[in-house]
């Protein structure tokens, strides 16, 4: 499936959501590995990344930038601010987060500040909760195999 192919499916998940659109682990992962213009936003906590994990991709097209920070969980303020140092206002944006809440917030904020191709990653990194409590179970790009390293 191509770029575009990808995107126009994101698009149409995404008719009617405040942001761009919304792709799957799999999705993110190919638009990614065939496209060096990508950018994958990380949204989590600095935490979360050095404790639970970081997916494996190029530097060039990773960028971290908190949406709430820790501990406390306030909200970061220099959110845009932040996005602005890593990524460019036309760059295909891809906002990952824990399970896919985050990542939708940091999505619509983006969008609402001018960064137009701003697209949810569905399900997040490590996906929603199992039965027994544990992630990376149930969905997500760690469930999905897709690369990652572990804290």
């Amino acid at each position: 499936m191509s770029t575009n192919d990808i995107l126009e499916r994101a698009r149409e998940r995404g008719n009617g959501l405040p942001y761009a659109g919304a792709v799957t682990p799999r999705e993110a992962h190919e638009l990614i590995r065939s496209n060096p213009t990508v950018r994958l936003i990380d949204v989590r906590t600095d935490a979360e990344r050095d404790w639970v994990g970081r997916v494996a991709i190029a530097e060039a097209q990773h960028g971290a930038v908190q949406w709430s920070t820790y501990p406390g969980g306030v909200p970061n303020p220099e959110f845009i601010e932040q996005l602005a140092a890593v990524a460019g206002k036309d760059d295909v944006l891809l906002f990952l987060c824990r399970s896919g809440v985050r990542s939708r917030h940091a999505a619509r904020l983006a969008t609402e500040n001018g960064f137009a191709n701003s697209f949810d990653i569905l399900e997040g990194f490590e996906g929603d909760k199992d039965g027994e409590g544990h992630r990376k179970s149930v969905g997500g790009w760690c469930k999905a195999g897709l690369p990652w390293v572990g804290a």
